[in-house]
């Protein structure tokens, strides 16, 4: 039979389309066997999450008291608008039937009606904010924190939306001429920007608590690694009921408050 140029040129296209197939082929299954008899590398479990235990009953000793909040200001430039509606806040308060309106038994007004809670970012092991920033503005650490870019920021506002414990506040004004001290240790924010709590993860790097930790007088304020089961935090966790700001969310806070 007599065979055209044409059919040459067909039938040699197949045999070459038919032996990179092979080649491929065995590339594949020798690759898979290497993946197969290789060791798997194991994800190391986490070994540090930072974590704060704030302990009601010594809190409300002074219920006027403000110290934590004052340390934080001060360590972390927060600008001190006179227009509530500019407030920027890292940590603040809010009474006790409006932070835990699901416990409540109709006794507790007794002893915890008006009782100011300290509030602040919840660095949740699960956090909504992330998920929404389009910029990448807010992630999470290994260890736990969630920080904030403040050069990424966009002033979007879609991480204020997500957080569901308004943890979040946004400069509406430039905030630098409402410091009223600067401190030089920490970098100062612009207009448009979104901040909040950061668990003094500057001061973490130098081997020290938060600020808010050591200015506490009654030692109400409790900062530790949650991962480890001998941390002071975990022993507390341990001997007294806690709670977590609605956790049924999903968001696995790492605040816990002692009742």
């Amino acid at each position: 039979m007599k065979i055209t140029r044409k059919d040459f040129l067909r039938l040699t296209g197949l045999s070459f389309l038919a032996a990179g197939t092979i080649e491929a082929t065995h590339a594949i299954a020798g690759r898979s066997a290497a993946q197969e008899s290789a060791p798997r590398k194991e994800t190391p479990s986490q070994t540090v999450r930072w974590g704060m235990v704030v302990d009601l009953r010594k809190c409300r000793k002074d219920s006027g008291c403000d110290a934590c909040i004052q340390a934080c200001d001060s360590a972390h430039n927060i600008p001190q608008f006179s227009n509530p509606k500019h407030q920027v806040k890292w940590i603040w308060t809010q009474p006790y039937e409006t932070v835990f309106p699901f416990i409540q038994n109709g006794y507790a007004e007794q002893t915890d009606a008006g009782i100011q809670v300290p509030l602040m970012c919840n660095h949740c092991a699960d956090p909504p904010c992330v998920r929404v920033c389009p910029t990448q503005a807010t992630w999470k650490r290994a260890d736990g924190i969630v920080m904030m870019d403040w050069h990424r920021c966009i002033g979007c506002r879609y991480c204020m939306a997500a957080c569901p414990y308004g943890s979040r506040s946004f400069n509406w004004l430039d905030p630098r001429p409402h410091i009223p001290h600067i401190n030089p240790d920490f970098p100062t924010r612009t207009k448009g920007v979104v901040e909040k709590c950061n668990f003094c993860e500057e001061r973490l790097a130098q081997g020290q608590r938060p600020a808010c930790v050591d200015a506490c007088p009654e030692k109400a304020l409790v900062f530790g690694n949650l991962a480890d089961p001998n941390s002071e935090p975990r022993q507390l966790l341990r001997e007294r009921f806690a709670v977590q700001r609605e956790p049924e969310l999903g968001t696995g806070p790492s605040v816990y408050y002692l009742v």
